[in-house]
């Protein structure tokens, strides 16, 4: 009773104010795409199209099927990878329309999000894979939750993947992004993300 009521009034503020929100269950990323896109939160107080700037930071990581040395290996490569900074522009029909690969990295029909919300600056969300390539199944289940504005946005996210070889690893990550200008000539006809130098 006290998380309906707790989950009421967290919806009325929304409902007052007529404010764009997404609020999507069991939804494919697509689905989550399209929500957005129709809600009207990016042509309100989404992202600005332009030159962004992301810096990761692993925050976390636990692999017990590794044997010590191993762990301590995968951490600093992955540590090397994450704690690092890239660009990628956002186009102006990407900041009006943005689509799966947005919120995920990629459109993958193999993920589906568990609960998806966003308004209000905020958002929370968490999501499952399933792989079916060769070899056995695994299942990523990833939570994600952060702000954003026209101009930045920060992301923390948990990770847990079971069935690999080495059994189940978990992760945690903090991104923190900014825009920093227009769009290059270069970045502007490439879906290619470049490290920022």
């Amino acid at each position: 009773m006290k998380y309906a009521v707790l989950m009421v009034a967290c919806a009325l503020p929304l409902a007052a104010c007529n404010k764009p929100a997404v609020n999507e269950k069991n939804a494919s990323v697509s689905d989550v795409a399209n929500a957005v896109s129709k809600s009207g939160i990016a042509g309100e107080n989404f992202i600005r199209a332009g030159q962004w700037q992301v810096k990761g930071k692993l925050e976390d990581m636990s692999m017990p099927g590794l044997p010590p040395e191993a762990q301590t290996e995968m951490k600093r490569v992955m540590g090397q990878v994450q704690n690092n900074s890239f660009e990628y522009c956002v186009t102006p029909e990407e900041a009006k329309h943005p689509g799966g690969k947005m919120f995920t990295g990629k459109d993958n029909g193999d993920c589906r999000y568990d609960h998806f919300q966003m308004g209000g600056g905020k958002f929370d969300a968490a999501m499952r894979c399933q792989s079916k390539g060769q070899g056995p199944s695994q299942l990523m289940t990833m939570t994600m939750n952060g702000t954003y504005s026209p101009d930045a946005y920060t992301s923390n996210v948990s990770m847990k993947v079971e069935g690999g070889p080495q059994g189940t690893m978990t992760m945690k990550m903090r991104s923190e992004a900014k825009r920093i200008g227009e769009c290059t000539a270069e970045t502007a006809k490439t879906d290619v993300t470049k490290p920022a130098g």
